[in-house]
């Protein structure tokens, strides 16, 4: 069981989907916490909440359905269109090797993080979430940019009050973000910090990780907002393509399968784009689902 967790726009589909295709589906469920809304989009008008508040979403429900899974047990999951803004036709869930479930609130309760092994938290650079959101609701989700700026900032304190506290219960926080001092061009990948808390047995990447071996990722001991120490991976979206390749391999090797080549379904953010940040992102929670990390 893994939990992806963040806010609205973070990047939890992009790195779940991939994750999904490189375990295959016969192999792995995936399941968003956000379709145990309460309200449809229509109804949540004049409500004093967004989505993000745990009393705009069937939380109990939830929670029964994560213990169920964690024990091997079906669930008939409720379903929110996203295109439409309403709910449709539950789905029975068959939990499989691997369950991943992504979403707003996975980890806001004690009994919802006891059903997960590995937990991570997806603490993606304001100013990026946002514009993902921008482009998302207005293409994807039929939303106009007054109502998704109207959104966000209904949602700031709830931000800060749910989502943003969930950060401190994941094993693994990623961060997507622009280096500020570079001025990289458009359309280069976003550098992705990865901090690999000791709450799990992280992989040993102190040996592969040298100056002389890749120049495209490195990792360094770092103190945790709480002030403990944890290892901090960056991996930058600015290198060359070939340097970013032979990275990839290197870490595919140490971290899965060494007879294999890397998943093409890793790193993918586009249909003619690709992140090596994310798919070594993808490759250390593979490694944990793969091989268990507690």
């Amino acid at each position: 069981m893994l939990a992806v967790a963040g806010d609205s726009a973070a990047g939890k589909t992009t790195v779940t989907a991939g994750l999904v295709k490189a375990l295959g589906r016969n192999r792995c469920v995936s399941v968003s916490s956000d379709d145990y809304q309460r309200f449809d989009r229509e109804e949540r008008r004049g409500k004093p909440f967004t989505p993000l508040h745990p009393d705009c979403n069937y939380f109990d429900i939830l929670e029964q359905h994560l213990q169920l899974l964690a024990t091997g047990q079906p669930v008939l999951k409720p379903v929110y269109d996203h295109s439409s803004g309403r709910r449709v036709h539950p789905e029975l869930v068959e939990p499989s090797d691997f369950v991943i479930v992504h979403g707003a609130l996975p980890l806001h309760s004690k009994l919802a993080r006891a059903c997960f092994d590995v937990t991570v938290f997806l603490d993606t650079a304001e100013v990026v979430r946002r514009d993902w959101k921008m482009k998302r609701d207005t293409t994807v989700r039929g939303y106009t940019t007054d109502q998704v700026s109207f959104e966000m900032r209904a949602g700031e304190a709830e931000w800060a009050r749910f989502i943003q506290p969930q950060r401190a219960h994941a094993d693994i926080v990623v961060r997507f973000a622009p280096i500020p001092e570079r001025d990289d061009p458009p359309g280069t990948p976003l550098s992705a910090e990865v901090l690999l808390r000791p709450t799990i047995r992280q992989p040993d990447l102190t040996g592969i990780l040298q100056p002389d071996l890749t120049r495209t990722a490195h990792l360094r001991l770092a103190r945790d907002t709480d002030g403990r120490p944890a290892d901090s991976l960056h991996v930058h979206g600015y290198t060359a393509a070939e340097g970013n390749a032979a990275a990839e391999k290197l870490i595919w090797h140490a971290l899965g399968d060494p007879r294999t080549d890397v998943p093409k379904c890793l790193g993918v953010i586009g249909p003619e784009a690709r992140s090596t940040p994310l798919a070594i992102t993808q490759m250390i929670l593979l490694h944990h689902l793969l091989h268990g990390a507690r």
